[in-house]
Order: structure tokens, then sequence, then C-alpha cells
């Protein structure tokens, strides 16, 4: 039996502990206090207190008497508590003589000289039986514990459980704090936390990278959001693995924010984010579908004579923002006059957002001609907004401001109808009209209402659909979220609607997406028009194009043909439809009613040359 002091030692002691552990106390401090009293209460004993990680590991929060040495070996071969060594069992342990217990083999030479000669420990567990740790006596004759040294054990395990029980409830408030749930990243407070910390700091450089996941709204729209969570848990987990200098964290949604330690040049800042967009993109597999993520990147390097966590943070906003705006998937570091070009970008927008309206939008149209006789055989439909003073704005400024998705949605609303109108009065007087394009952008394809917007404008101005031609940008078609988009593209050609792939060469197609993605018409990019007459590369292309489409049953229309050397080659070449300035600028409906009116393929033309025909229209 423990002798009467013995016991109000322990009971002096469990108060004591306890104080502590509501006041907050380090846990080291309140281990080192239970193992020196358990000590003096014992008078001969070394005690131990270990802890276990998830891993199974076995950690000590405190052993004051046992020699360094020893504790550094035992760190040294520690192993998980599946394993067998002298402390990893859940239940308690006896050993009389270590030197007889082959699990203490490996710590033989750094005991026997301390005079450790025998061990008794019991497990500390939780109120649902898990392992938490263990309490543990080494002495330095061959014995057993005594009535007392049982007595202080069974307190302290006790004791020890409350302790590393209020652990676990504090780490989880502060991970419930600090740590975001989904991705098991540090979260936006971890983040404001750091950011102040370095720079105060101040004295290692570093970047900032902020980091968006694409499409993860598609993703949940169109996979579920399972998908889209295991969209955000595999990103976290990539660039938690990237380890090294780069410190993650997820700040909210799709967005995550990148510390580079020591970066301090925008050469080592690109590579990171480049090998991290690399890594990003591995498709995975998740709830039965294939998800191909894609990442946008902006960074700025921290300059601490310049700027504080506010100014950082907007540099690297407005670098993020920039790359949005040149194509998803991209790495934009910020420079001096980027926020100009920003700016005016918003300016832009406000000014297209107000056309809207107001009713400045207006639809120009440009001839699709037969490159041999001038023949109009169809228009591609522009639009333009007009100046309060009712001139033109530029059109490259213009289209700057649809990067916008709302208001390129918009736009493609207010097209729909005056197109619709247009090809109704054309219809009306008679000409012999076939077909007009329409652009449509990634935005129209997100709402997933495409195919009902269409056909409704057409049908309320008794249009057949015959008459419309898709037009479809190949960073739209072929780019991120392709299948969706020709998803539906499919059930617009299922209604008779033609679609051309806009643009040819500029983006992501090749020549086998045509096998893949099936379209009706190729529109060949100005930039291959431009040098056909001198350029044996560009030859080649369009060349090959011509041979592939005419196999494949698709038509091919040159865009951006200006002179007659470069009309006169691509008819040599066996190109018979063409578009641009040699022909007719983009021109307001009136002039190209009247333009349709005089050239329209199977009208009846004047002795004027089309072309001469075509100048004196435009130029009124």
């Amino acid at each position: 039996m423990p002798t009467k002091q013995a016991l109000e030692r322990l009971i002096t002691l469990q108060t004591t502990v306890l104080k502590m552990i509501a006041y907050g106390e380090p846990i080291q401090a309140i281990s080192g206090t239970i193992c020196r009293e358990a000590e003096d209460i014992s008078g001969e004993a070394s005690c131990v207190i270990f802890s276990v990680d998830q891993d199974g590991r076995m950690h000590p929060l405190a052993a004051p008497s046992l020699p360094l040495p020893f504790l550094r070996r035992f760190a040294e071969t520690n192993a998980p508590a599946s394993d067998v060594t002298p402390i990893a069992f859940n239940q308690p342990v006896t050993v009389l003589d270590v030197e007889k217990d082959a699990r203490f083999a490996p710590y033989l030479d750094v005991m026997i000289p301390f005079g450790l000669l025998s061990y008794w420990s019991s497990p500390i567990r939780s109120r649902d039986g898990r392992l938490l740790g263990k309490v543990g006596f080494y002495y330095t004759r061959k014995r057993g514990p005594n009535a007392t040294e049982e007595a202080i054990v069974a307190s302290l395990t006790c004791l020890c459980a409350v302790m590393l029980e209020n652990q676990e409830i504090q780490r989880k408030v502060k991970d419930l704090a600090f740590i975001d749930t989904l991705s098991r990243l540090p979260n936006r407070a971890s983040y404001n936390d750091r950011l102040s910390m370095l720079m105060e700091d101040a004295t290692s450089p570093f970047a900032l990278l902020l980091l968006d996941i694409d499409y993860l709204k598609s993703v949940n729209d169109t996979m579920g959001h399972a998908v889209g969570d295991a969209l955000i848990r595999t990103m976290g987990a990539r660039l938690k693995g990237i380890g090294g200098t780069v410190e993650p964290f997820r700040l909210s949604g799709d967005e995550f924010s990148l510390i580079v330690h020591g970066c301090d040049t925008e050469d080592a800042m690109e590579q990171v984010a480049r090998s991290i967009i690399s890594e990003a993109g591995i498709p995975f597999e998740a709830n039965g579908y294939s998800v191909v993520p894609s990442v946008t990147i902006g960074g700025a390097i921290y300059d601490a004579t310049q700027q504080g966590a506010d100014r950082l943070q907007e540099n690297a906003d407005l670098a993020l923002y920039h790359g949005k705006e040149l194509g998803r998937g991209s790495f934009v570091a910020y420079k001096p006059g980027l926020q100009t070009s920003i700016a005016e970008r918003v300016k832009l927008m406000g000014d297209l957002g107000a056309a809207l309206r107001e009713g400045r939008i207006e639809a120009f149209f440009q001839p699709i001609v037969q490159i041999d006789t001038g023949a109009i055989v169809g228009m591609e439909a522009l639009a333009r907004m007009l100046s309060y003073e009712g001139t033109i704005v530029p059109a490259a400024d213009f289209y700057k401001a649809t990067s916008d998705p709302r208001l390129a949605y918009d736009l493609s609303g207010v097209m729909l109808k005056q197109i619709a109108s247009a090809v109704r009065g054309w219809l009306d007087f008679g000409i012999p009209f076939q077909h007009i394009g329409f652009n449509v952008t990634q935005a129209d394809f997100k709402q997933g209402d495409i195919e009902r917007r269409i056909t409704e404008a057409f049908a309320d101005a008794g249009v057949p659909l015959k008459h419309i031609i898709l037009e479809v940008n190949e960073a739209v078609y072929l780019g991120p979220g392709d299948d969706f988009v020709a998803r539906a593209v499919e059930r617009l050609r299922a209604k008779g609607i033609l679609v051309a792939l806009d643009d040819f060469g500029t983006g992501f197609a090749s020549l086998t997406h045509l096998l893949s993605f099936p379209v009706d018409i190729i529109k060949i990019d100005r930039s291959f028009v431009t040098d056909i007459v001198t350029d044996k590369n560009s030859c080649v292309i369009v060349e090959a194009l011509l041979g592939i489409a005419s196999k494949l049953g698709m038509r091919i229309v040159a865009e951006g043909i200006e002179t007659v050397e470069q009309a006169e080659k691509l008819m040599s070449m066996g190109c018979r439809l063409g578009q641009g300035y040699r022909f007719a600028p983009p021109v307001p409906r009136s002039l190209a009613t009247e333009l349709l009116q005089r050239l329209g393929e199977g009208v009846h033309r004047a002795a004027e040359t089309p072309n001469a025909e075509v100048d004196h229209i435009a130029q009124r």
C-alpha cells in the first residue's frame, strides 16, 4: 500500500496538473511537472512520458532524469507502434533485466553505462480506448514496481490522458481556425499571419503567386460538386507535395496562394510557376470522370522598400487577372504599367455595358465571296459599338471588353436579334441569300442555353436555321471544357445549323482535330493569307488544308484577303471562297443589303466590275 504522504502528494499533483491544463500551460511544462513529482515520490525511478502521433510513432514529452544519449538513440531508432519496441505496446510492460530482453538490444550501449537496468510502463488511453502515449519508469536496480509506484502510475495515466486529449481538442480547434478542411492546406488566416511575419522580418526575399483553378464552376455544374471537391483536394495535395521553398495556402473557392521563399527574380518566379502549371495539369479520375485540371497563375516579387502586404497582394491579383484575360492555363508576372492596361480594359467594359443598355450596338456585315467572280455567297456578322457621337469605336478596343463573360453573353443576345431581323429583311427582298456567320464565345456555351437562344431568335423572325453558320473560335471549340462545347455544337448541327471553325491555325487546333471535332467550314486565319505570296510554309499549310477539307467534305474560306496577288495565289491553289478588304470591309445593314442586291450570287449584275461596285457602295 502507498503511504498516506504519497497519496496526499498525488492528490496535490492532480490539482496542480488540472490547473495547468485549465490555464493553457504548454504540454511540455505539464509533463515535466508530472515527471519530477513522480520521481520525487518514488525516490529511485526515472520517469518518462511519451505521446504517440497519428503514424503510431512515440515521442518523449518529458524525461528530466534520463540521459541525453539514450533519448537521442531512441529518437534515431523510434519505430511505429506496430513494431516490436520496448515502449510500443498498448499494454503494461515489465522488464526486470533489460540485458535479457531482445527488445532493448539497440539501446543497451547507452543504458547500461548510466545504470538503467530495468523498465516498467503503462499505456495512456483515451476515453474511447485509443493509445495516446506511455508513462514509463526506469530503475537502477533489477526490479519491478512497488505499491507506491503502481499508485503513482495509475494516477499519472489518468492525468496524462486528460492532458493529451485536451491537446487533441486544442489542435482540432486550431485546425478549424487555420487549416482548410477540404484541401488540408493552411487557410486565409494562416496566410495573413505568415505574410505579416515575413514582412516584419524583411530579411529574406520571396515572391507571392496567386493561383486559380480554371473552370471549377463548370466542373461543379457539369460533373457534380463531388468531382469539384475532388479537384480541390487533388490540387491541395499537389501544391503541398511541391515542398522545398514553396509554401501553399487555400484562400477560398478556386483560389490558392503560394509563398516562394528565396525568390527575388522574375525568371526564378516564372520557373516555379511553370512547373506548378505542369504538375497541376496531370489528369486524374473522380466519380467516373476523367478530369484534366488547368490553373492560371499571377505573381509578384516582394520589395521591402516599396511594398506592404496590400500592395503585394494587389500586384499579384492584377497579374492573375491579366493572365485570365490572356488565356487560362497561363502565368503572368506583375510589371509596372499592368495596372494601367487593366484599368483601360475595365473602362472599356463599362463602356460596353452602357452601350448594351442604351442600344448602341450595331451589327455590321462583311461579305464572303467567290474569289474568282466577287459574287457574294454569304455574310459574317460583326458587332460594332457606337460612341455617343455616333462614331464607330475601334474594333480592337471594343473586343477587349468582351473578355467579360457576362458582357459577351449579353452581346450575343443583342446580335442574334439583329442578325435574324436582317436575314428576314433580305429574304423578304427576294435576295437569293445563303448563309450568315455568327461568332459565339465560351460564355455562350457555359450558360447552357445557346441552342434555345438561337432557335428562339430565328423562330421569332421567321428565319429557317439553315441560313445561319455558327462560327466557333478554335480556342473555344478545342480548349478547356471542349467536350461540353462539342456536344452542344453537335446538337445545333442536328438542327441544320452549319458550323465553321474560325481563325484556324492560331490556337489549339491541328489537322487531327478535324477528325474528332467535325465541322462544315474551316476559316483559315489571316496570318497564313498575309504571307501566302512570299512564304513557302504558308503555302504548304493552305494547300494541305484544301486537300484534306476536300476529302472530308468541308469547305474552306480564306480570311483577311487584302490584295489582288493574295486572291490570285489562293485561286491558283484551288481556294474558291474568301473574305477581306480586297472585296469589302464590314458595313452597316443598309449597305450590306445593297451589296447583296447587286452582287449576291445568282443576282443579275450590271456591267460595272464587282470590286469597283463594292468600292463605290462602301465609300458612301
